[in-house]
């Protein structure tokens, strides 16, 4: 029975350690595993705020990035804005100015070679007209010239008949300049002292009187008795 007994206390006493053994490697265990959980919250925990700053600093490079670009692209349109203006300058100011210096330029070159050309011009049409005046007179001396020898030798041919053919020929045309200016009146009024005819009989007798003079004009200007060819041609 003591034995028994011994034998219980030994059996109780072994199991007591391997239970005492077992919370002890539990409790290792768990503060093994404890601590290895904690390590890798910890481990987490520094991960996450790791990339948590390195997403915060990727962020303001990038904001830096994204500032320093907004900043090239304000200095381009800037200097775009200046190269515009500059244009626009050009364009208003100094290119006008550049084409009315030049149109001025042009203007005057234009003017004087005008002026030049004009008087060249002149001078020239003067030099012509008076070529032309000078050929004219000498064509129409010549023309003259030939014309009266033309008259010499028909004169020197016929004499008196050609005198008289030439007479009979403009008679016409002198009683036509003799009759013209009352031909042209639309009223006539004439004065008599009542001897003789009177009215539309006077002046036709007064007109054929000049007309009967022309003979004898004729023979003492060129002494040709007119009347006394024309009958002996008659006969």
């Amino acid at each position: 029975t003591a034995l028994a007994d011994l034998a219980r206390l030994e059996a109780k006493y072994e199991n007591d350690i391997e239970v005492a053994r077992q919370q002890r490697d539990f409790k290792i265990k768990d503060e093994g595993y404890n601590r290895e959980i904690k390590t890798k919250v910890a481990t987490a925990e520094l991960a996450y705020e790791l990339q948590v700053a390195i997403t915060k600093q990727t962020i303001k490079e990038e904001e830096m990035a994204i500032k320093i670009t907004e900043r090239a692209q304000e200095i381009k349109v800037q200097q775009e804005e200046i190269a515009r203006r500059e244009k626009v300058l050009e364009a208003d100011v100094k290119l006008p100015a550049d084409a009315s210096k030049y149109e001025t330029e042009k203007l005057a070159e234009a003017d004087l070679k005008r002026v030049v050309l004009e008087a060249e011009a002149t001078a020239e049409a003067v030099r012509l007209k008076g070529e032309a005046e000078a050929y004219a007179i000498e064509a129409k001396a010549k023309a003259e010239a030939e014309q009266m020898v033309k008259k010499a030798d028909a004169w020197k041919e016929y004499q008196d008949a050609a005198m008289v053919d030439m007479f009979l020929e403009t008679l016409p045309k002198v009683v036509a300049e003799v009759a013209a200016p009352v031909s042209s009146c639309d009223k006539i009024t004439m004065v008599s002292t009542g001897d003789g005819p009177i009215g539309i009989q006077k002046m036709t007798r007064e007109i054929l009187s000049v007309v009967k003079d022309l003979p004898d004009a004729m023979l003492d200007l060129t002494g040709v008795d007119i009347t006394k060819t024309v009958k002996s041609r008659s006969q």
